[in-house]
């Protein structure tokens, strides 16, 4: 009876954390992909996954960001650019959105590209638990992850990796 009971426990709880193995100091973090249809984010080294996040996205997730307030997540390759101790969320991490190409895009449609998307943590005054936060889409088009999982993100991805964005 117990034994079925922590199988339960462990599937239901796989999907909304990463699991805290130590990383060989030999590892090298080379880029971040993110599956928008899948919920998820991985760390890569090489074609090696050495960690997966279930992730919430902007609340209108389907299609790439074209205009600020679309409630949308940028698709594409950008670069992790600098990291925010101090914002309304727990911490985060600077996605280097817009870039030129979707600028000229805006600028071809006549409106503003929006920009300020990153990887960021629960809101600070969050008070609901981090798997009922991370089973929907919430932000305005920025990429949610845990506060436990912001820290190892942090520590793990230097600042100019690429980060890789696609439904």
């Amino acid at each position: 009876m117990y034994k079925w009971l922590l199988v339960v426990l462990v599937i239901v709880g796989l999907p909304f954390r990463s699991f805290g193995l130590e990383i060989s100091p030999d590892v090298k973090i080379d880029r971040v992909e993110v599956k928008k249809s899948a919920r998820r984010m991985y760390l890569m080294d090489g074609d090696t996954v050495i960690r997966e996040y279930r992730i919430a996205l902007g609340k209108n997730p389907r299609g790439h960001k074209i205009q600020e307030g679309d409630n949308r997540t940028p698709e594409g390759k950008y670069y992790l650019d600098f990291v925010m101790d101090d914002s309304a969320f727990y911490r985060s991490m600077h996605i280097s959105y817009p870039n030129l190409r979707d600028k000229n895009r805006a600028k071809s449609l006549g409106v503003a590209p929006g920009g300020n998307i990153k990887i960021h943590g629960l809101k600070n005054n969050n008070t609901k638990p981090p798997q009922f936060v991370q089973s929907f889409d919430w932000t305005n088009g920025c990429i949610a992850i845990t506060n436990d999982e912001m820290d190892e993100l942090v520590s793990l991805v230097k600042i100019g990796t690429p980060i890789y964005i696609r439904w």
